[in-house]
């Protein structure tokens, strides 16, 4: 169940990133922990292992939440990330969650 108020978010400043993450970032719950941040953001999109060690993703929402949510996960101990690259993509008007690949 999602947030009673995220459809007004998408008229507050909403994007989509296309976001590729390096470093030590497999193998240490990044995914789930990717997860449980957007989840409480009330972000929508999804994340994935990349066979080269990445880890690709893409998340959608308020341009505040996007980056609280990148904040977020560059301060958890256990994950390292060395680079992030980040682009804005089109919206996807459609999605409504947020999802592990």
């Amino acid at each position: 169940m999602g947030c009673p108020f995220f459809s007004t978010f998408k008229n507050m400043n909403s994007t989509r990133w296309h976001i590729y993450f390096s470093g030590r970032v497999q193998h240490v719950g990044f995914r789930y922990t990717a997860y449980y941040f957007c989840k409480a953001l009330y972000l929508t999109g999804w994340v994935k292992n990349l066979e080269d060690g990445r880890v690709e993703m893409e998340i959608q929402g308020p341009v505040a939440s996007l980056r609280k949510f990148l904040i977020q996960i560059k301060s958890v101990n256990h994950i390292r990330i060395e680079k992030a690259l980040v682009n804005e993509i089109e919206m996807v008007e459609a999605d409504r969650k947020f999802r592990v690949l």
